[in-house]
């Protein structure tokens, strides 16, 4: 055999091994979603260390909402870096049309649910957020400018003292778009669940 010859068969097994250490680490979290889904729900926290991921709704349907400012520490190379958050909690919430985009090393992992009649519901829904964004949002009882450390409407999550804070009894948000470093929910049940390669949201 030529060494020309060896040189690219060489080649072509790194590169496998590149794609194998990109695909399987993703496709066991589907696998893990997917079980998780196939019993109804999904109660853990969901996050994607040091890089942001796209969610969006058609529309967001919520009750018991608040809303403050926050910090997270994120792992970039090695290195711990503050993410000023806006963080959001809602007791009872439904996203009709979720889609969620992630980078996956070189690859993006692409989640949808609640594509069909049934929505996606969440309970206990934390969201950290870098922006946020909708064509209308209404707001039902909403106190703006509250002592973040005295909200209320989340069953217990509330900011720092004296930092600004808003809640509400409901919330409604069409056509939301967000950037997101951190969901966690109690209980999050996605109808419709479909994970792939490629593509945005």
């Amino acid at each position: 055999m030529s060494v020309e010859n060896s040189t690219k068969k060489q080649a072509g097994r790194v590169k496998w091994r590149r794609f194998a250490y990109v695909a399987v680490p993703a496709g066991a979290i589907a696998a893990i979603l997917v079980g998780l889904t196939a019993q109804g729900a999904i109660a853990s926290s969901i996050s994607v260390s040091g890089e942001e991921y796209t969610v969006t709704a058609n529309q967001l349907n919520g009750t018991g909402f608040v809303q403050f400012g926050n910090e997270l520490t994120s792992d970039q190379n090695g290195t711990s870096v503050p993410e000023p958050v806006v963080e959001t909690g809602i007791n009872s919430a439904t996203l009709s049309h979720l889609c969620q985009a992630v980078k996956v090393g070189p690859l993006t992992m692409k989640l949808t649910a609640g594509t069909g009649s049934t929505p996606v519901s969440a309970s206990n829904l934390i969201v950290d957020t870098t922006s946020q964004q909708g064509s209308v949002a209404i707001f039902h009882n909403i106190a703006i400018g509250q002592d973040a450390s005295t909200l209320n409407e989340d069953g217990g999550l509330a900011g720092a003292a004296g930092s600004f804070g808003q809640q509400a009894d409901s919330i409604t948000i069409d056509n939301l778009v967000q950037q997101t470093f951190l969901t966690t929910a109690g209980t999050f049940t996605l109808p419709d669940l479909n994970i792939s390669f490629g593509g945005g949201c």
